[in-house]
């Protein structure tokens, strides 16, 4: 059976431009920040960082903080370095993971540490990472500091756990979306609730916007997982059946074979293992997923998170920033597709 995903509600295809749009002005902010903040006196750290940074990605999480801002009519400009520091964060862990996974492409593009090798790679990702903690403290607020650097340690601990459950095809379904709340969704959730902090909007919509940022993670770390298995390079970025290759146990393949036969679950183990990871290999993985609705029911769950995310903006007016909220967190269901 092959996966069909539908858009959370009927409408036309979801897009991320009402998000974007709405947050252009004070993303020319953010982008000025990025880029004055990623300059150093030695060269090969601009010259690496740029290469990530400019390298097409959708700056997502600095979005949402923006976004968040704009939902609550903050009129101050507090969150611009603060969603520079989350794009740091962000970009910083897409250095190390790059290392860690060997990937060969990122965002469309060669991975850094290919170009550059991997100490240059972990070096740039710590002086991001401590670019990131300065805006934190100039931002001068306590709360701010301990959410994002909270999310920090969160972020490191779920990579490392991934790490420790690679190739390990007997991990539970409840163990691996511990991961990805941690390695994904935790960052997601802080980029949302730094802007009631700084809007002083109060408690229940700092609880409210994480949720939805938590939920929207989840959501999209999902779709990832499902579009490996089923979509091309040139829409995931990166090297199709990276994860499969990687040994990277994720949701489809977790399903796949606690559904599968003993002949099917023998197949992932090798599989997870690194013996079987040819491009015949990958087909017949593709098919085992297919077969057993491991991919359809990943989507289904990520359509799950995003419902949640979606119900999470029910206390704010209907407006247009939480139209766009909503729609981005049908874009990221629907984004493969």
């Amino acid at each position: 059976m092959t996966a069909t995903v539908h858009p959370l509600r009927d409408k036309r295809e979801p897009s991320l431009e009402p998000i974007i749009s709405l947050t252009a002005p004070a993303m020319n902010s953010v982008n000025t920040v990025i880029l004055d903040r990623m300059q150093s006196k030695v060269p090969l750290i601009p010259e690496l960082a740029g290469h990530l940074i400019a390298g097409g990605g959708k700056r997502m999480r600095p979005m949402l903080t923006l976004a968040s801002a704009a939902l609550l009519d903050y009129p101050g400009a507090r969150h611009h370095k603060l969603a520079a520091a989350v794009e740091f964060i962000h970009t910083a862990t897409l250095l190390h993971d790059d290392v860690v996974d060997g990937s060969d492409m990122r965002r469309g593009k060669r991975a850094a540490n290919l170009i550059w090798g991997n100490p240059a790679s972990v070096l740039v990702g710590d002086f991001l990472f401590s670019r990131a903690f300065e805006l934190m403290v100039e931002d001068g607020s306590l709360k701010v500091l301990r959410i994002l650097s909270h999310a920090s340690a969160v972020i490191a601990e779920g990579e490392v756990d991934q790490l420790t459950a690679q190739r390990q095809v007997e991990t539970s379904e409840e163990h691996y979306l511990a991961i990805i709340n941690a390695k994904t969704a935790e960052l997601f959730a802080a980029a949302c609730r730094i802007s009631p902090v700084v809007a002083e909007a109060g408690e229940e919509a700092e609880e409210a916007l994480e949720s939805y940022g938590r939920n929207l993670g989840i959501a999209f770390q999902l779709v990832d997982d499902a579009i490996d298995y089923s979509s091309d390079e040139a829409t995931m970025g990166k090297d199709r059946g990276d994860d499969f290759r990687d040994g990277k146990v994720t949701l489809p393949v977790i399903l796949a074979h606690a559904r599968g036969t003993a002949e099917d679950r023998s197949f992932w183990k090798a599989a997870m293992l690194g013996e079987r990871t040819s491009d015949q290999d990958l087909v017949h993985a593709t098919s085992l997923i297919n077969s057993t609705g491991a991919l359809a029911d990943t989507m289904e769950r990520a359509r799950h998170y995003g419902r949640r995310a979606i119900d999470a903006l029910a206390m704010f007016p209907t407006g247009r920033s939480k139209a766009a909220l909503t729609e981005a967190v049908e874009f990221a269901v629907a984004r493969a597709y």
